[in-house]
């Protein structure tokens, strides 16, 4: 398998670039968005001059628990920026969910939750809601993550998107949204409070 099909099996449909939307952003932004594939992993990635920017990443089943996350995030941590990244919506039904956000909480990421961010995905018309985490050395505030969001989806997201898909995505303004009053659960706190009850039982 190429690391399309990889990320392709992995991340649902709604949440897919194109091929050839990410070969474009390769090929045209490549001083911006970046490629780093192994034998058992994939991170694609957008480094801008004060923030990171993670957009898929993948490790295969049979090589999980042996530390690659780990040293993926590790090698992005060492560039000294914020870390950003779109999670699904918590779903403790679905233990992939949860393992994917036990490993981020593990990695000191924080759940922005001022932050709305709701898409129409153009693959199947379908209205997505995901949340923000980030990482951040230097202790930036969720309003400076939110410009930071904004940012990438006009440069990463979007580019390019009329051409490639025949339609635009929305505009920033109507995908993200920030109030420091939205009534959202921080993710890891519901984390925590589902695996307590679990132990407790």
């Amino acid at each position: 398998m190429n690391w399309y099909e990889k990320l392709n099996q992995y991340f649902p449909l709604e949440e897919m670039k194109s091929k050839q939307h990410m070969e474009l952003l390769l090929k045209e932004k490549g001083d911006v968005y970046y490629k780093d594939e192994g034998p058992h992993h994939v991170l694609m990635y957008a480094e801008f001059p004060t923030f990171l920017f993670i957009d898929y990443v993948y490790v295969s089943k049979e090589s999980r628990g042996q530390g690659i996350g780990h040293q993926l995030m590790d090698k992005l941590k060492k560039k000294n920026k914020p870390i950003i990244l779109e999670v699904e919506p918590y779903d403790y039904k679905d233990s992939d969910s949860t393992k994917r956000l036990h490993f981020y909480q593990r990695e000191g990421f924080k759940h922005a939750v001022s932050i709305g961010y709701t898409r129409k995905s153009l693959a199947t018309d379908e209205t997505n809601t995901l949340e923000i985490l980030y990482w951040s050395p230097t202790g930036e505030d969720e309003e400076a993550i939110y410009e930071q969001m904004k940012r990438m989806y006009e440069d990463i997201h979007t580019y390019k998107d009329k051409e490639i898909y025949g339609k635009s995505y929305q505009p920033v303004d109507e995908v993200l949204t920030y109030n420091d009053g939205r009534e959202a659960d921080d993710i890891f706190t519901t984390l925590d409070k589902q695996r307590n009850e679990k132990n407790n039982k």
